[in-house]
């Protein structure tokens, strides 16, 4: 009956938190991946389960009892000397029958001049966003798993401050028997509760997403098929302006593009694990891939992300590289720590 109450829940709530999408929200940073296990998943997964409770800052159903203990840190550097930082622990209480999670997502933007209209200089300032998250979970029966995380956002950027509080819902299917996971998350569902200065109140980027994992019995490969953004089906972002200017042919104005329409919704993703403590990702994001898509500059690697991890029994280190661009990336490094093995 609790499991059918969060479902319930979860279908109340998503339609009148299905916000705006493509730019047109606040706090737009919750949107990026915490750690470098999400990252090189393509940036959204809510269905992978390891070790690693980092995973579980986006789904927070993937919180585990094994996981008490852990204390999950990551760092990434971005573009423009923008800095990330993330750190995230989980406990498990018997009494309780509960799991639970906590953790802070910093993002640094480094010092910026401060100018008034006329260029003057008035000093210094160091935006920051962050967002604080508390999260639990429980077991329904064998397979299932359900959890919320509740959080509250701010914004810094000098004189402009806002912030707000958000909720997730997540939900988990696990079958150790047949190899497969499969999750499903209400992320964002929230208010800005003080907007900024001279705005008014703004939509979370709010987020109904749907993943199937699946282990081959066989060989040491995990495939990866995430749904995101299901609550609006035409995600397509169309701006005339930079297609003229990057020569994109834009003469077929009758077609619908039904297809790319879909396939912006989706990220595969492959995990491999050539030894015990070895973990190889590759995962492409169609729609980071179409949104900044650059014509004929040609589009590299972009939208395509790769992971390694090195897991060892109380630590375990992780690399990812994701691509924004087709002449760089962004890497991210971190640390899970089991304090209580």
């Amino acid at each position: 009956m609790k499991l059918i109450a969060v479902l319930i829940l979860s279908l109340a709530i998503g339609p009148v938190a299905a916000q705006t999408l493509g730019g047109n929200t606040v706090f737009s940073f919750l949107d990026l991946p915490t750690t470098p296990q999400l990252t090189a998943l393509g940036g959204i997964n809510n269905s992978v389960i390891t070790g690693d409770a980092g995973l579980s800052f986006t789904n927070p159903a993937l919180i585990r009892a094994s996981m008490h203990g852990q204390i999950d840190a990551s760092f990434s550097t971005l573009y423009g000397g923008v800095r990330n930082y993330n750190c995230w622990a989980a406990v498990h209480s018997t009494r309780w029958q509960t799991n639970f999670a906590a953790g802070v997502n910093y993002l640094d933007y480094g010092n910026i001049t401060q100018t008034d209209a006329a260029g003057n200089i008035l000093g210094d300032l160091r935006p920051n966003d962050y967002v604080a998250q508390i999260a639990a979970s429980r077991q329904y029966e064998k397979k299932w798993f359900y959890g919320v995380a509740l959080k509250f956002i701010h914004s810094t950027y000098g004189y402009y401050r806002s912030s707000g509080a958000a909720l997730d819902i997540g939900i988990n299917y696990y079958d150790s028997t047949r190899l497969f996971q499969a999750g499903l998350t209400l992320r964002n569902m929230g208010v800005q509760f003080h907007p900024y200065p001279g705005t008014t109140r703004g939509d979370l980027p709010f987020d109904l997403s749907l993943g199937l994992t699946k282990r081959l019995a066989k060989a040491p490969i995990q495939f990866s098929f995430t749904a995101h953004h299901l609550q609006q089906f035409n995600i397509r972002y169309d701006d005339t302006v930079f297609n003229n200017y990057n020569g994109f042919d834009q003469s077929n104005k009758s077609s619908s593009f039904t297809v790319d329409k879909l396939f912006r919704h989706f990220i595969l993703a492959a995990q491999v694990f050539p030894e015990d403590r070895v973990e190889i990702t590759v995962a492409y994001n169609y729609l980071r891939r179409k949104e900044l898509n650059i014509g004929e500059a040609g589009n590299g690697f972009t939208g395509f992300s790769f992971g390694l991890g090195v897991l060892l029994k109380k630590l375990e280190l992780r690399y990812a590289r994701g691509f924004y661009t087709n002449t760089a990336g962004y890497n991210q490094f971190g640390l899970n720590l089991r304090l209580n093995d």
